[in-house]
C-alpha cells in the first residue's frame, strides 16, 4: 500500500487530513513542500453495516480491531491531525489518538463523503498552507 518513497515522505510531514468511514480511510499528509496520500482498508466480512432482516445476532456487523491502529500508525509522526468523516468512526480514531498518541493536536469535522481535492483544501485551509 506505501511505498518507501511515501513512508519517507510522510516522515516529513507534520500535519494530516485524515477521511475515514467504517470502510477505508483516506490519509493525506500535508507539510510545505506538498501532499503525500495514502490510503488504509478495514478488513470487515461484509461491506455493510447492518445484517438482513430475521437474521441472528445483534445486527451489526464487527467492525475491525486493526483498522484504527492502521490509521494511527499512518499518522504517529504528526503533531496535528484534522479528522473528517460522516459516522461515527470519526470520533472513535479521535478516542484512539486521544489515548495512544496524547501529545497530537487533534481536531474533529463531520465531512459527507467529498472529493480528494475538496479533503485536501480542506487541510490546506485549516493548517492555513495557502
Amino acid at each position: 500500500m506505501n511505498t518507501s518513497a511515501q513512508v519517507q515522505a510522510n516522515q516529513s510531514h507534520s500535519r494530516a487530513v485524515v477521511w475515514i468511514d467504517h470502510l477505508m480511510a483516506k490519509v493525506f499528509s500535508m507539510g510545505l513542500t506538498g501532499v503525500t496520500p495514502s490510503a488504509v482498508h478495514a478488513h470487515l466480512s461484509s461491506p455493510h453495516l447492518h445484517h438482513k432482516a430475521n437474521s441472528i445476532g445483534a445486527g451489526r456487523v464487527e467492525d475491525d480491531p486493526t483498522f484504527l491502529e492502521q490509521v494511527g500508525n499512518a499518522v504517529a509522526s504528526c503533531r496535528e491531525v484534522l479528522i473528517l468523516g460522516p459516522g461515527v468512526e470519526k470520533t472513535a480514531l479521535l478516542h484512539y489518538l486521544q489515548t495512544v498518541y496524547p501529545r497530537m493536536a487533534l481536531r474533529l469535522e463531520s465531512c459527507d463523503h467529498p472529493t480528494d481535492p475538496e479533503i485536501i483544501a480542506v487541510g490546506r485551509k485549516h493548517f492555513r498552507l495557502d
